[in-house]
C-alpha cells in the first residue's frame, strides 16, 4: 500500500480547530486518508487525539473548518447516515453499549452505527456476519454472552468486531488494545497486521501512545502534541528519533526490528 496521490480520499480534515472554553483543543489542522493508507496517530496524553477520532468519526462538530468522509460534507448530508459508513472502536463510546447486550447483538448494531438491535432489522446474514467478525477477533465462542459479563480484554475485541460489521469505507480504533495483557497485545497487533495486509479492507486509523502497538502493515504516521501537528506522511520518511523525540518532549532512542517498532527515553 503505498498511499499513492491518485487514491481517492476517504476522509479530509480541512482547516479544523475545536476550541472550548477551556482553551483550544485542536488548531488549524490538515489531513488526509486515502483509500489505500492505513494511519497510526501517535502522541502525548492531551495532545488532541481523541478530540481528533470524535471529529473524524462525525460525534463532534469542528469549531471551524470542514470534515468530508467518503466525499459527503459534514453538516451537508445526513450525519446519521454518513456515520454507518465509519467503523469505530473506542472504549468511550463501548461504554455507552447496554450491559444486557449480547456480544453477537454489540457486533450487529455497528452495521448502522446504532447502540440498540431493536432501532433496526436484522436477519440470519447480519448474525452470520456478526459472528465470523468475533471469530476473526478471537472471541468466536462469546457471541451469547452478555457484554456487561466480558472482561476489559474481551470487551475490547468485540469493539473492534463491531468496527468492521457494517462494511465500512473508514475504520476509526481509539486505543484497541487498552486492557489487554502482553499475550492479548500481540494477539490482537497480529490480528490488526493482517487486515491491513488485505488490499481490500477498508484503510484505517489507529490512535496509541506506543509506537510497539504499531502494525507492521502500517503506511502512514500522524504526530500531533498540544493540538497541533509535529509531523505527518508515510511512516518510513516520519517516524523518525527526532520528530518522536519532539512530539513526547523528551529525548528517545527509537528503533524497528522485523517490522515492528520500539522506543525508550535516553538516560
Amino acid at each position: 500500500m503505498s498511499g499513492a496521490p491518485g487514491a481517492p480520499e476517504v476522509l479530509a480534515l480541512r482547516d479544523v480547530s475545536v476550541r472550548h472554553e477551556s482553551g483550544t483543543i485542536l488548531e488549524r489542522l490538515d489531513w488526509t486518508v486515502r483509500g489505500d493508507e492505513r494511519w497510526v496517530v501517535l502522541g502525548p496524553n492531551g495532545s488532541g487525539k481523541t478530540t481528533l477520532l470524535r471529529v473524524a468519526s462525525l460525534y463532534l462538530h469542528p469549531s471551524s473548518g470542514s470534515v468530508t468522509v467518503d466525499g459527503e460534507e459534514l453538516g451537508r448530508a445526513d450525519v446519521r447516515v454518513l456515520r454507518t459508513r465509519i467503523g469505530l472502536a473506542s472504549p468511550a463510546f463501548g461504554a455507552l453499549l447496554r450491559p444486557a447486550l449480547t456480544a453477537r447483538e454489540a457486533v450487529m448494531t455497528g452495521r448502522y452505527a446504532a447502540l440498540e438491535p431493536w432501532w433496526h432489522d436484522y436477519g440470519a446474514d447480519d448474525r452470520a456476519r456478526a459472528d465470523e467478525l468475533l471469530s476473526a477477533f478471537g472471541v468466536g465462542d462469546l457471541g451469547d454472552r452478555t457484554v456487561g459479563s466480558l472482561s476489559s480484554g474481551e470487551r475490547q475485541r468485540v469493539l473492534l468486531a463491531r468496527a468492521f460489521s457494517g462494511r465500512p469505507v473508514l475504520v476509526l480504533l481509539d486505543e484497541p488494545t487498552a486492557g489487554l495483557d502482553l499475550g492479548g497485545r500481540e494477539d490482537l497487533v497480529g490480528r490488526l497486521d493482517a487486515l491491513g495486509a488485505d488490499p481490500t479492507g477498508p484503510p484505517t486509523v489507529l490512535v496509541t501512545h506506543h509506537v510497539e502497538e504499531i502494525p507492521a502493515t502500517t503506511t502512514h504516521v500522524l504526530l500531533l502534541d498540544d493540538g497541533a501537528v509535529v509531523a505527518q506522511g508515510p511512516l518510513d520518511e516520519v517516524l523518525t528519533e527526532p520528530l518522536l523525540s519532539s512530539t513526547f518532549g523528551l529525548a528517545l532512542r527509537l528503533e524497528r526490528r522485523d517490522g515492528r517498532w520500539s522506543a525508550w527515553a535516553l538516560p
